[in-house]
């Protein structure tokens, strides 16, 4: 620093002031180094393992486009064992079942686990899944309802009358369909007179993953040759909400259920 800058400064020279101003005047004029950072990369989008033949994969591949949620596709043919692997036991899913998820490390069965692990984490909207607890609860109701009764008895009327025909060669007696049908349209009953009593929806006035997980079910049945549209003239409108509030996703996850039944979304009774 020169003695005319210190002294305008009112430093003398030599002075432990100057000296300090006069390293910090060099050092300032050093180029910076860079510094190095280590930047992570984000998260992949979550793995979803599904076959659009399985009721509850058709329900969450729904709800996840509806949710505009990116996802891997990770189909599985359980048509051709894929699912009854030893590394899809160990690499995949436990159970060796679908739908599953992997996020980031995070693997995760059973369709309704999956949604409320994906809510909670802000993927799932909520006019699907509601985060108030008062409306979160009627959907919860409807869910446990569904799993038990409507899901149970409508997967084994599909089983007896299409499944296991096509396994085993073997028919099914007309008793035995006949005892299914009778324990599958008890709960249809149940949805045509309660659920659907004095509301556009099973849980309310809008759509939410309730509506989305019951029609996926009972629209299998139609690979039974059972048309639930000739009796429950409710459940009838109540699918085409559903259809209609959920397109182009709900026709793109039925396309196998409308090519083996014969039967398009627009088919008359």
């Amino acid at each position: 620093m020169s003695s005319r800058l210190a002294t305008l400064l009112g430093l003398s020279q030599g002075s432990e002031d100057q000296h300090h101003l006069q390293k910090a005047f060099e050092e300032g004029r050093k180029t910076p180094t860079r510094q190095t950072t280590n930047l992570k990369m984000p998260p992949s989008p979550i793995k979803y393992y599904y076959d659009l033949m399985s009721q509850p994969s058709r329900a969450l591949f729904i709800i996840f486009r509806l949710s505009g949620m990116p996802f891997e596709d990770c189909v599985v043919a359980l048509r051709n064992g894929e699912h009854l692997t030893d590394d899809f036991k160990r690499d995949i899913n436990r159970f060796q079942r679908v739908p599953c998820i992997n996020d980031n490390g995070n693997k995760l069965a059973e369709s309704v686990a999956i949604l409320r692990y994906l809510s909670a984490k802000g993927k799932i909207p909520e006019h699907l899944y509601p985060k108030y607890f008062v409306d979160q609860s009627r959907v919860d109701e409807f869910l446990e309802w569904h799993h038990i009764s409507l899901r149970l008895t409508c997967a084994m009327y599909f089983r007896t009358v299409w499944l296991e025909p096509l396994l085993t060669g073997r028919t099914p007696t007309e008793a035995k369909i006949e005892m299914m049908r009778m324990h599958m349209e008890r709960n249809l009953d149940v949805v045509e007179e309660v659920w659907l009593e004095s509301s556009d929806f099973l849980t309310g006035s809008a759509l939410c993953v309730a509506d989305i997980f019951a029609a996926c079910e009972i629209e299998q049945t139609r690979m039974a040759d059972y048309d639930v549209r000739i009796k429950y003239p409710k459940i009838r409108a109540w699918l085409k909400r559903v259809r209609q509030s959920c397109n182009p996703h709900y026709d793109v996850a039925h396309k196998f259920v409308y090519q083996i039944s014969g039967t398009g979304p627009q088919a008359k009774l």
